[in-house]
């Protein structure tokens, strides 16, 4: 299975080689990838250590500077050969990462005997993988993780939601104003389930912009009210879910999405469907001993094709 996410993964690199010239969407990776569009890009994260598009724009950069040192292409030229929109756009991403201009480049008349290490077709195993490989040569890490993910069918529930938008580890302010509701409805964690939903990829939108929704599971025959401003109402889709336990502070629950995209879904026989992720809150961080928050990570997936 983990060949199988390799292969696919090269799949989408070789595309991107071939078509960098051309505007490229995440959609369109993600199409041939044969991934879920909803999760392309965290599990393209996983086998290359970066997000697709800062790959697009490295393959991109790395073409800008064979051109500038292999042929008599004008800077103009090149930033259309290469996909950049402009002679700007071309420029900034090149200094970015190179720390000098393309005229620099081409007015020092380096060679490609001078190629950037970072251009090297031998590029280092990222680390995500390089765990994966250990514990797929380990029966006992092997074992480990499969003890620590269980697969779970679960039914579609109504909720009620609060949507926060800005930093993650702001969602506390959506959480107040949830849970003040819910007191008043008589929902408390023994009789009902509270839900976290991280709808963008902190990787890909700003921090300003994420949104969150936090919920809370409605009962049977529930009697809605008219939406107010705060609380609004949806239904969260069933079926079936890996399901991964997490306990520890919040600023590492991302760890926990990295665990399970890159260690345990590429050699699971699984693969992540289009529904998002659901973070059943177990406690309240601000009342554990420790500070931690007791998570269960409900991963959506459907057999690989």
């Amino acid at each position: 299975m983990k060949e199988q996410y390799g292969e696919r993964i090269k799949q989408v690199i070789a595309y991107i080689e071939n078509h960098s010239s051309q505007p490229l969407r995440l959609d369109q990776l993600a199409e041939v990838s044969h991934f879920s569009k909803y999760h392309f890009t965290r599990i393209f994260t996983a086998f290359t250590g970066m997000t697709p598009m800062a790959f697009v724009t490295r393959k991109r950069i790395e073409r800008a500077w064979a051109l500038l040192t292999e042929t008599n292409l004008t800077i103009l030229e090149i930033s259309g050969n290469c996909g950049f929109e402009s002679v700007s756009a071309l420029g900034v991403h090149f200094k970015r990462h190179f720390g000098c201009t393309p005229s620099s480049v081409r007015n020092s008349g380096q060679k490609h005997s001078n190629f950037p290490s970072v251009l090297s077709n031998k590029q280092a195993e990222p680390a995500a993988l390089a765990d994966y490989n250990k514990a797929e040569g380990n029966p006992l890490l092997r074992r480990a993780w499969d003890s620590m993910v269980e697969l779970r069918e679960i039914a579609e529930v109504e909720v009620a939601y609060v949507r926060h938008i800005g930093r993650y580890l702001d969602t506390y302010h959506a959480w107040d104003k949830l849970s003040r509701w819910a007191a008043q409805q008589g929902f408390h964690p023994a009789n009902q389930q509270f839900i976290g939903i991280s709808l963008d990829d902190g990787e890909l939108t700003e921090e300003s912009a994420c949104r969150y929704d936090a919920c809370v599971t409605l009962p049977e025959g529930f009697e809605r009210e008219a939406p107010r401003k705060e609380v609004e109402y949806k239904t969260l889709s069933g079926g079936l879910y890996a399901v991964y336990s997490y306990y520890d502070t919040v600023d590492r629950f991302v760890l926990a999405y990295d665990t399970m995209f890159s260690v345990w879904l590429p050699r699971s026989g699984y693969e992540a469907d289009d529904r998002p992720c659901l973070e059943f809150c177990l406690n309240d961080p601000a009342q554990d001993p420790q500070g931690k928050c007791m998570v269960d990570l409900y991963v959506p997936i459907r057999p690989s094709a």
